[in-house]
């Protein structure tokens, strides 16, 4: 049985380190995954290939305990279905990936805490190939600091007089 990808250039495809492939516009920088031909900020259409960071901390998650709508969905459904974790992981400097997460048990996702990109399967296609897609997994003792949320004033902040 073969190893696909589940859409071509979407990952580095075989890699020992995969990278997700976005886009870098040449007019304004900023980053877009998946790869897109205009800029959705300055609507140019100077588009280059972006390999993004390996590495970021999870930013939300959930976990998905049904099988999603089909189509778009195209994975095991029924008995089959396992439940995973879903969830964006932010990239430094670069972007949030909307993802799916090799974890599923809550008690070992919290936000902040460093993920990693991984390729995984996902189904076996009808002509017996297994497809790839990508996913965050957590870095063992990656734990990053939280980030203060609104109602936590900075360490800088003094009581309001």
């Amino acid at each position: 049985m073969a190893q696909v990808p589940i859409v071509e250039r979407l990952f580095t495809w075989p890699a020992a380190e995969p990278r997700l492939i976005g886009s870098r516009c040449a007019s304004c920088s900023i980053v877009t995954f998946p790869t897109q031909s205009s800029c959705p900020r300055c609507a140019s259409t100077e588009m280059g290939e972006h390999l993004l960071a390996r590495r970021g901390r999870l930013w939300a998650w959930t976990i998905q305990h049904f099988a999603p709508p089909s189509p778009p969905y195209t994975g095991p459904t029924g008995d089959a279905f396992v439940p995973f974790g879903v969830g964006y992981v932010e990239l430094p400097g670069e972007l949030r990936v909307e993802t799916r997460l090799t974890e599923s048990d809550p008690e070992r996702l919290a936000e902040g805490m460093e993920m990693e990109l991984v390729v995984v399967p996902f189904r076996t296609d009808d002509a017996g190939n297994e497809v790839m897609t990508f996913a965050f997994r957590p870095v063992q003792g990656g734990r990053l600091e939280s980030r203060p949320t609104r109602s936590e004033p900075k360490a800088s902040e003094g009581p309001l007089s």
